[in-house]
């Protein structure tokens, strides 16, 4: 049978999807297919629960664990969107040693749960990369299809959450982890609702293992002596041993502290602070040749070459710049003590760039929000962006040699010496 198709209206392929409620259609086939999902699931989990104690009977040979119909129904966030749960019930008539009635909890879905794991993880990230509180219900309603548990109130209990977990992180045990570099700087930030700048304390360590680690992170009062050595006497207090190497910028209050609490532990001199330094003593139209004269001694294949880059430079610059060029020489030793150690490791020991670009991500957050609103909130935003960020820190490289650092291994224009054989048997005749 022929029949005749007018071209004027439209074919399957050309009908729009049909608007329902929530979202498209695509959106709303989604969402079913995971309720149906989770359902099942839920109805296998009851299951085999009840199948595992079948054989358990009260005395009229009762089974002990059997079905008690659905919970109400609930509406649950996931990365699929809001899904409406009925959760099987469980009635165990069971009694445990201490005479409480046991109960079935799911795995799956816990009886608290209104949101996924993975939404729970979102919800902090959006408010920690600029989102204010008050955009989360337009911003996320259509994804979802639900406004439930997306109010301002839920991130400002997120936020008293993560003071609790910020002061827990403070107060924690070091006495199991080695920390044989370590970058200390101080950055500040602006808080709403307080004239006074944060002022925020940073510590970042090498472990043995050659991992990059957040070792801490606290209010200071304008990067002063006693403030850096009241949080590094903390940290020796709660078993920190003495860094091999620190690195930081030219202020002197970490490294008065540094000296006073950890006197064996050598000073490195942050390049990236240092340059700045000496470029604000240039005229700008020095800054490009002083630039590259800089870069011929930070990137020098050894010690040896780097001083006669040094000379190169005041030569240069010392008749018209010597404040400039004073920067450099006064701190020399402090500035090249990165050639004592091994060469694979000479592109992290030069600056403080892990605190630097972790906080660019804690900048962009104030810069977006004007700042905190408080020093505790501020602190929390601060830990909580770094513990993020330090799931992608990649190792030192080499850091298989991080620790002969620690044992004391002695490196030599970036390469390991090997003690010679004659110093090996005396020190094992000296042993015997």
């Amino acid at each position: 049978m022929l029949t005749v198709v007018n071209s004027d209206e439209p074919t399957p392929a050309m009908v729009p999807e049909p608007a329902v409620a929530g979202g498209s259609l695509i959106d709303e086939i989604v969402r079913d297919g995971a309720r149906r999902m989770l359902a099942a699931a839920l109805e296998a989990e009851v299951a085999a629960y009840i199948a595992a104690h079948v054989g358990e009977l009260d005395e009229q040979g009762r089974r002990l664990v059997v079905r008690n119909g659905h919970a109400r129904p609930r509406q649950v966030l996931t990365s699929a969107g809001a899904v409406e749960v009925v959760a099987p019930r469980v009635n165990d008539k069971r009694v445990d040693e201490a005479g409480e009635r046991r109960r079935f909890a799911s795995a799956i879905l816990p009886a608290w749960c209104r949101k996924s794991p993975q939404i729970n993880e979102v919800l902090p990230l959006l408010y920690l990369h600029g989102l204010s509180s008050s955009d989360f219900v337009p911003a996320l309603q259509q994804f979802l299809g639900t406004s439930s548990g997306l109010s301002a109130a839920t991130v400002t209990r997120l936020t008293v959450q993560w003071q609790d977990e910020a002061r827990a992180f403070a107060g924690r045990d070091l006495s199991g982890v080695d920390y044989v570099y370590l970058w200390a700087d101080g950055v500040h930030l602006n808080v709403r609702l307080d004239e006074a700048k944060l002022c925020l304390l940073v510590m970042v360590g090498v472990r043995v293992d050659g991992r990059k680690e957040l070792v801490a992170l606290a209010e200071g009062y304008r990067e002063s002596t006693e403030s850096w050595a009241d949080l590094l006497r903390d940290c020796k207090r709660r078993g920190m041993r003495a860094p091999v190497l620190a690195v930081g910028d030219g202020a002197l209050g970490f490294w008065n502290a540094l000296r006073e609490v950890f006197p064996t532990t050598r000073e490195q001199r942050c390049w990236f602070h240092k340059i700045a330094n000496v470029l604000g003593a240039l005229p700008k139209s020095a800054h490009p040749g002083a630039k590259k004269a800089l870069a011929e001694i930070w990137n020098a294949e050894d010690r040896e070459h780097a001083r006669r880059a040094v000379a190169a430079f005041k030569l240069a610059y010392g008749a018209k710049f010597g404040k400039a060029v004073a920067k450099v020489v006064d701190d020399l030793d402090e500035l090249l003590a990165f050639y004592d150690f091994p060469a694979e490791h000479w592109v992290h020991l030069r600056t403080t760039n892990p605190i630097e670009s972790t906080f660019a991500t804690v900048r962009h957050r104030t810069k977006v929000t004007k700042g905190p609103g408080s020093k505790a909130a501020g602190l929390a935003m601060a830990f909580k962006l770094i513990e993020a960020a330090q799931q992608r820190w990649r190792a030192v490289n080499a850091p298989h040699l991080v620790a002969l650092v620690r044992a004391g291994a002695r490196f030599e224009r970036g390469k390991l010496v090997e003690r010679p054989a004659a110093e090996l048997v005396t020190t094992d005749a000296t042993a015997a």
